[in-house]
């Protein structure tokens, strides 16, 4: 404990002196999230950073979330303190890839998920979060091809709830992709009369089966409203800290231990202090994937 103390004084210490933020995402370690001066989604976290007058940003995620950082920030430093936190689902989908499927679709509507490379989002035509890719699929003319990338359980949730069909990208997120159905039903059974949440990179079956489909920053919104003594949550298993840390006097339930992004969990204190000590892992993107990926980002702030 003595030892974890004086790694968080040392980090304080030095955030101040390099002028830096600390972010950390809602599947972060516990106590990187508590060292944090934000905690969110990716994109949430890359908008207060650029909204900040840190010069250095140290962002506790994986890369394309340091790479969304520096879309917003290209002006700041942006580290990453764990080179080889990475992102299963972003791996399954590649600028090769992408453009033969525009080629195999001419005139469609690229809609990708942020939760991507910038290189990808620099040959899509709009981005998306989880909790805004129903309104950016909306915002795209009904008689236009939409093509969606890359998580096909997000973008199956997505049809479902506009009627809109399109042309799904074959990837998904494996941690998501564990939990099940029998999960769910596992946990009501469990807590009775708990409301049970689920983020829409679940499958289907497992999205069916909550009371909420939500993105994080909706379970944060909902925890604050909700009147549920217990919640069940069907996503990374990390979210349940921030979660508790809303709402103390309400039980959240995690439907399976099972979903813990081994990803997320690379980071730690340690981490967080050889990045401001070294300075070392400053993500960059070039221009040339810069300006349209931040592009496609800015045309979904403008649809909200």
């Amino acid at each position: 404990m003595m030892e974890t103390d004086r790694t968080i004084r040392e980090i304080e210490r030095l955030k101040a002196a390099r002028r830096a933020v600390i972010l950390a995402h809602n599947y972060q370690e516990s106590d990187v999230q508590d060292v944090a001066d934000f905690v969110g989604d990716s994109l949430e976290l890359s908008q207060k950073a650029a909204a900040t007058p840190a010069e250095v940003i140290v962002f506790c995620g994986v890369h394309f979330m340091a790479e969304t950082a520096f879309l917003l920030s290209p002006e700041k430093t942006v580290l990453l303190p764990r080179a080889a936190a990475g992102c299963p689902m972003a791996d399954m989908i590649t600028p090769d890839g992408l453009a033969a499927m525009r080629d195999a679709h001419p005139g469609a509507a690229v809609v990708c998920y942020v939760n991507s490379s910038a290189a990808v989002k620099a040959l899509s035509d709009i981005c998306c979060t989880s909790a805004n890719a129903e309104r950016v699929v909306r915002s795209i003319p009904e008689d236009r091809e939409i093509v969606f990338v890359p998580d096909k359980y997000l973008g199956r949730h997505v049809e479902r709830r506009t009627g809109r069909s399109m042309v799904l990208w074959p990837g998904f997120c494996p941690i998501h992709a564990r939990l099940e159905a029998l999960d769910v039903r596992r946990a009501r059974s469990a807590h009775p009369g708990a409301e049970v949440w689920a983020h829409p990179e679940c499958r289907p079956e497992v999205s069916d089966a909550a009371d909420f489909v939500l993105s994080t920053g909706g379970m944060v919104r909902r925890a604050r409203e909700t009147k549920s003594a217990t919640v069940v949550v069907a996503t990374e298993v990390g979210m349940l800290h921030r979660l508790r840390a809303e709402r103390p006097d309400v039980t959240f339930v995690a439907a399976s231990e099972a979903a813990l992004c081994t990803n997320m969990k690379m980071t730690g204190l340690r981490d967080v202090l050889a990045a401001l000590e070294t300075m070392r892992g400053a993500i960059t993107v070039p221009d040339e994937v810069r300006e349209p990926a931040a592009r496609a980002v800015a045309r979904m702030l403008e649809v909200g």
